[in-house]
Parts: structure tokens; sequence; C-alpha cells
């Protein structure tokens, strides 16, 4: 492409996914910017106590040489920033500095792309609202099944198609998990397994108990049918020890044992998580591994389903990628 769009990002959090973010567009910036007219670049990160800003081409100091945290006020106004990336955890402790710096940056008229999901459910209509007021945008696929474009389809690609439900698999360490147990492992001995091989965190609990499943679905609804996530509710069934023996059995009968969440708009603002025994033909059925996949039920259009991402830190990182092109590139023509 001849006409090449330069953007500066800011990006808040230096963990394993925005350390995969800057070390993806370092690689790959240039392939970007040929494929997509959109050259995206990291001109400062952002860590708890520190930061640092980047000229082009340069590489991430090691952390002694970074300076102190300025305000993101001013760090976005230093480097003329177009977009606002967070890649901080999904915590409680974290969620009201993620809304704030999100916040920030939409009155701004800076565009917001964010991993982080705490600070979404607790304040989707603040944001939506900031984001309206200054024709922001805030696009959120690092938070609803990393590489997975489940939140574009819920976001866009479904609209005026009739979408009544959700059905998901979108943990990658439960599903993984699972498929462990059918194989004859113990819980403690999957568990350890899955973060031995990167997918499952250290503090596994959000996953195992449902609770980061109905949250990508809540989100997922509020995208498809505009519900406040805020709002919605969940039923959560656990993966726990009484787990062992089920996964056995639905592995006896062929099946595999997934835990499904669940929405549609004729129960409003409820998500499911049950364990399910599914049956080869269901594409959750088909899943390996940390795979993650969403059945939009339409039925008008039939069943719309989109399967795979695994889960990782640079599976994450790609969907920051993403939805920073899809913000700051041109749309002309096709775009």
């Amino acid at each position: 492409m001849d006409d090449v769009t330069q953007v500066n990002t800011v990006l808040s959090g230096y963990g394993p996914v925005g350390q995969a973010f800057v070390s993806y567009l370092a690689g790959q910036g240039g392939a970007l910017h040929r494929r997509y007219g959109v050259e995206p670049r990291v001109a400062a990160i952002r860590a708890s106590s520190a930061q640092c800003q980047l000229a082009a081409g340069a590489p991430v100091p090691r952390r002694s040489a970074w300076g102190r945290l300025a305000s993101l006020e001013e760090t976005l106004e230093r480097t003329a920033a177009g977009v606002f990336i967070q890649a901080i955890p999904s915590s409680p402790e974290l969620r009201q500095h993620a809304a704030e710096e999100a916040m920030i940056a939409l009155r701004r008229g800076v565009h917001v792309v964010t991993a982080t999901k705490s600070h979404l459910l607790s304040h989707w209509r603040d944001l939506e609202a900031a984001a309206q007021r200054q024709s922001s945008m805030i696009r959120i696929s690092g938070a609803t099944g990393a590489a997975l474009p489940a939140g574009d389809l819920s976001r866009t690609a479904l609209r005026g198609v009739g979408c009544t439900t959700i059905r998901a698999c979108l943990n990658g360490t439960v599903t993984y998990v699972l498929d462990r147990l059918t194989q004859g492992a113990s819980l403690a001995n999957a568990v350890q397994e899955a973060q031995r091989r990167g997918i499952a965190e250290a503090d596994p609990s959000a996953d195992l108990s449902g609770e980061d499943a109905a949250t990508k679905v809540r989100l997922l609804a509020a995208l498809a049918w505009r519900w406040n996530p805020t709002s919605i509710h969940m039923k959560l069934q656990p993966v726990d020890t009484d787990t062992v023996d089920m996964a056995l059995e639905a592995g006896s009968r062929q099946c595999r044992l997934r835990a499904v969440a669940t929405a549609s708009v004729d129960d409003p603002y409820l998500v499911r998580v049950q364990l399910e025994e599914t049956k080869p033909g269901d594409p959750l059925h088909t899943l390996e591994g940390p795979e993650k996949a969403v059945v939009f039920g339409c039925p008008d259009a039939g069943d719309v389903t989109v399967s795979g991402g695994r889960s990782s830190p640079l599976g994450a990182a790609l969907a920051l990628v993403k939805d920073t092109i899809d913000v700051a590139a041109p749309r002309i023509g096709f775009l």
C-alpha cells in the first residue's frame, strides 16, 4: 500500500501479554504496514511504578533504566498517541485504576484497546458514554477470547442475522484439564501440567470455578444484545474433585466433558456455566487442548461457529494488534 498510517500507542502493562505485543510489533511492523496500510508503534510503556518512552525502532531498555511514572495525560500528550492499550491483570485491585486510565484516554479522543476485563464489567456504560462524546472507539478482543475473533462477530458481523443464543467454551485451561481428566489424570496433576505448559495461570481458581468463561460470555452478550455487563448474573458449576468421575464416564461413552457457558435473549441478563457431555459433531466436542469455540445460535441463518485460538500470551497480544489495526486503519472501499 502506498499510503501508510502511522499510529503511536501507549501500552499499560508489561507482563507476558505486553511483552509479546511489543516483541511482535518489533518483528512484524514492516509486514503490517505493507499488508494493511497501518504502522503501529509503541511510543511508551507504563508499569506500576515506572515507564519508558521509545524512539522509533529503539529496543525496550532494562527496567532499571526506566523513568518515573508520569501522569497518563502527560504521557499521551508527549507521545501524540492515537491508541491506548491495556494489558494489565484483570484483578479486583486494579479495576478502578484500569477504568480511570481508559476514561482519561477516551476523554482525550484516544482509542482504547484492552485485554483487561475487570473494568469492562463494572464501568461498561461509563466507558461507552465517554467514547461516544469524543467519537473514540473501544475494542475488547483480547478480553473475549484472545486470538479467537468472537468479539468481532458479536460486535458487528452478526448484526441483522438474528443471533439469539451464545454457547461457548472460552477457557482454554478448563478444556485442557477436562481432557486430561478423561485420560485418567487427577485434578491436581492436570492443573499442574496446564501450568507447566503455560496454559494455566499460577492461580487457576477463576478458570476452574467457571468465572472466567462466564465473564467472557457476559462481554459477548453485551456486544451482541447491548446488555449491561454489570447487571448480568452468573450461575456456575465448577470443575472440582467430583468432576473426575464425570469426565471418565463421559469418555467411556465416546463423549467429552466440557464447561459450557451459555446466554440467551429469552433468559435475559443471565449467564450459566455447566458441565456438559458433548458428542461427536458438536463444535465444542472437537476442541483440542486449550482451544476455544463459540457457537452463535441464529435460528433463521443457522448457527455460526468460530473455533481455535489457543490460550497464550501471544494469542492475547495478537488480539491487541488486530484491534489496533482496526481502530487505526483507513476505511475506504472494501476496508
